[in-house]
């Protein structure tokens, strides 16, 4: 054997040993740097009626470019979406649909972030309180609060009883499956404005009145939603100042959510592409991602 053999064969070792440093290191994997990124929630995480529409689970009415699909291409995130339209708190331990999977299921020890927005459909809340809010005003022709003279504080009642220890479990059963995840809970953006507006009657038939009234109603349930968050050692987004200005009663390219009546998205009272985007930018910058 030629004497600088040796040499070569020790120069050889170590430029494997190297190589397998730096792909221990992360020099050259940047894959495995990536965030494994895991998006749960209801239909404001799904981003329903914004196009286009995921067509592997059409049952679930899930988009695209809704705003976990905005932050895994800002951060370069691996992101497993199982937001789902329409879910509720129990949803995250349960079949919501057949062959649809509790939501936490997709969760697990190497879950390093999770972003949702849930609660709103926990006893109709959101649903409920629009139909019937709606339906009052159109009656009245606008005029009074019909909707707060009938129904008072049930909405709300509800919301305390009912809504916020379901998502305090809701949110164990995350943090259980996802010991080592930062948990990022979204507030959901205003729907209303602060008071009524004339205007936004033909959008949005909500009497004068009642305006103020589905706003306190949906400050309510962000308020649950923030307890639950610092209960359970979640983040919560606070959305109560960004969305301010951007509610379903503002003109197209302002507003961050679709009214009820001449909107542009096949699913009212949900946020549009523009409110998606705002939404997974103000996390980002809650979160401090880039």
């Amino acid at each position: 054997m030629p004497k600088h053999a040796p040499r070569n064969v020790m120069a050889t070792s170590f430029a494997l040993v190297g190589a397998l440093a730096l792909s221990l290191t992360g020099g050259t994997a940047h894959a495995s740097d990536s965030l494994e990124y895991v998006a749960l929630g209801d239909s404001y995480s799904a981003g329903s009626g914004v196009l286009p529409v995921d067509p592997t689970n059409l049952l679930c009415l899930r988009s695209t470019v809704n705003y976990p699909h905005v932050i895994a291409s800002r951060t370069g995130a691996h992101l497993k979406d199982v937001t789902c339209g329409a879910a509720q708190t129990k949803d995250f331990t349960s079949s919501q649909y057949p062959g649809v999977a509790p939501q936490v299921n997709a969760l697990d020890a190497d879950t390093d972030l999770v972003t949702l927005t849930i609660g709103g459909n926990d006893n109709g809340t959101f649903i409920n309180a629009i139909t019937a809010c709606g339906s009052a005003g159109l009656l009245t022709l606008g005029k009074g609060s019909p909707c707060k003279d009938r129904h008072g504080s049930s909405f709300t009642d509800e919301i305390e009883k009912n809504t916020y220890p379901a998502l305090r479990s809701a949110l164990r059963a995350v943090r259980a499956k996802a010991p080592n995840a930062r948990v990022a809970v979204l507030g959901y953006p205003w729907i209303t404005p602060a008071q009524a507006d004339r205007s936004c009657f033909v959008k949005l038939p909500v009497a004068e009145g009642d305006v103020p009234y589905l706003r306190d109603i949906q400050a309510r349930l962000n308020a649950a939603v923030e307890r639950a968050s610092e209960e359970t050692g979640a983040t919560y987004v606070d959305f109560s100042q960004v969305s301010d200005g951007h509610d379903a009663c503002k003109a197209g390219g302002t507003r961050w959510i679709e009214p009820l009546l001449f909107g542009t998205s096949v699913v009212p009272v949900h946020p549009n592409a523009l409110g998606e985007r705002r939404m997974a930018e103000h996390t980002m910058s809650v979160l401090g991602l880039s």
